[in-house]
């Protein structure tokens, strides 16, 4: 008598944004999947009040939107109906706030702003609504026997330990994971922490009412705010009510020394006077206080799984600074690429015998390729925090970008800037940041010729009309700069 085949099953550990989409991915597949979250439902009236002002609104770009329309639901556009497209930056420069615009891409892509929570919630229901779909909340993992497939779970009400079983165990519970800290029991996992000494505390900008009495933007929502000031920096993200979630990035030394209203209005004086008056004084003070202040730690693990029983995605396996706008869609892409590897080895929803090692084969197949380009991206997020509050005020950044915008106009196949390369194509990180270096080359080549070019056509034109001179001397500066940095590249 033959036994009849049954689906796998798999516990996801952890109802995020990564769980979520994991469980419609594999449900997809014919798998009985449950997943099991620590906080309650956060889709419960009572529960929202215990989410708000602690996450930090998301950028969604392709990669994002890419595993979304895989699922075959058409999750891409539930999501985007609230999402609002962002196609640059906007500096707030000087005391004043003196705007400057800068598109992300040459054709008008754009990122797009969406509201973490709701995000959230669509995915659960999402899940939810497939048959072979359970989640369970406000249970905590404790203990996991990889070989067994066993979960110890404690009910964070009642304190009941309780026990399930899984053919496989996903962990998608974050940066302070305890999938992780049993995978490590079972595999040599190289894995390393780090905090920035940089926090961060959200803020908003309320609507504005307009001349018809209905609610309107304060600012252009078709822009992320930035306002950088070299050493920390706060930015604006707009939400479909016509309001902003603010968020301020400084190390923690900064934020102590706030300590009552009047320090804090004096810091906002001094270096966001335009913020003020969109904010208002006392909604800022109250926010301010009110507001918990945010730690941001990086996390690196390898490997990611352990043979074909366990395997951990999103922040669990690369927590990353947000500043590239890359965790979440890196996450949604973690399950796009696992789900391409079970088609890829022929992993069926159900085992066929205990000869088979497919499932083990993909996931081996998973952190052999994915490792270096979570590396790269999370190099990359770090970078950029550099970048968005102390380089896009740089001249020379500034003609770079410009020299790099043209060429790829030009020769779209041969120079593709890097937030392009990673923001607006599925093309691997570790691929979009060599490529990124090795186009180098030819940017300081055309870096040099347009600085240089630059620079003797202000020397004529001044020498000409020597009152002008002055005028031009800032970009007469960057000129010099960007060639003498790029001709330095040249010969390194």
């Amino acid at each position: 008598m033959t036994t009849p085949e049954k689906s796998r099953s798999v516990a996801i550990v952890g109802a995020g944004p990564v769980g979520a989409l994991m469980a419609v991915y594999l449900a997809n597949r014919g798998w009985n999947v449950h997943v099991y979250e620590t906080r309650p439902d956060m889709r419960l009236p009572e529960n929202k009040a215990k989410i708000q002002n602690r996450s930090i609104n998301l950028a969604l770009s392709t990669r994002g939107l890419t595993a979304l329309k895989g699922t075959g639901l058409a999750l891409d556009e539930l999501i985007m109906k609230s999402g609002l497209p962002m196609r640059g930056r906007m500096l707030h420069i000087g005391d004043e706030g003196h705007l400057v615009s800068q598109d992300y891409g040459v054709h008008g892509e754009c990122i797009n702003s969406v509201d973490r929570a709701k995000l959230n919630e669509d995915l659960i229901t999402a899940a939810e609504e497939l048959n072979n779909v359970k989640v369970s909340f406000n249970l905590t993992l404790k203990r996991a026997d990889l070989d067994k497939g066993t979960l110890a779970l404690e009910n964070k009400e009642t304190k009941e330990i309780i026990s399930a079983h899984a053919d496989l165990i996903i962990g998608c519970d974050g940066a302070y994971s305890s999938v992780r800290n049993s995978l490590m029991r079972y595999v040599r996992l190289d894995f390393g922490q780090e905090y920035i000494p940089h926090g961060y505390c959200e803020l908003s900008i309320p609507a504005k009412v307009g001349a018809d009495g209905k609610p309107e933007f304060a600012m252009d929502p078709e822009h992320l705010h930035i306002w950088p000031r070299h050493k920390f920096m706060m930015i604006a993200l707009p939400n479909p009510d016509k309001s902003f979630t603010v968020t301020l990035f400084m190390p923690f030394a900064n934020f102590e020394m706030i300590h009552n209203e009047g320090d804090l209005l004096n810091f906002f004086e001094q270096y966001f006077a335009d913020a003020i008056k969109l904010m208002g004084k006392d909604l800022l003070i109250k926010e301010y206080f009110k507001n918990p202040k945010g730690s941001l730690v990086m996390v690196r693990a390898n490997p990611y799984h352990y043979k074909d029983r366990c395997i951990i995605l999103g922040d669990a396996a690369h927590s990353m600074v947000p500043f590239y706008g890359q965790g979440m869609n890196c996450g949604f892409e973690d399950v796009r690429i696992l789900d391409s590897l079970l088609s890829e080895f022929n992993v069926k929803s159900t085992k066929v015998g205990e000869s088979d090692n497919s499932l083990a084969l993909a996931l081996e197949a998973y952190t052999d390729r994915r490792a270096k380009d979570l590396k790269a991206i999370c190099e990359l997020a770090l970078y950029n925090y550099t970048e968005m509050r102390h380089g896009v005020t740089s001249p020379v950044y500034l003609m770079r970008k410009k020299v790099e915008s043209w060429l790829h106009l030009l020769v779209p196949s041969k120079v593709i800037p890097l937030y392009t390369m990673v923001s607006f194509s599925n093309r691997p990180y570790s691929e979009a940041y060599a490529r990124h270096h090795k186009q180098g080359f030819w940017l300081s080549v055309a870096g040099a010729a347009v600085g240089l070019g630059t620079a003797a056509g202000l020397l004529v034109a001044g020498w000409k009309q020597r009152r002008q001179l002055k005028d031009a001397a800032g970009l007469l500066k960057a000129a010099f700069l960007t060639a003498a940095q790029s001709a330095q590249k040249l010969v390194q």
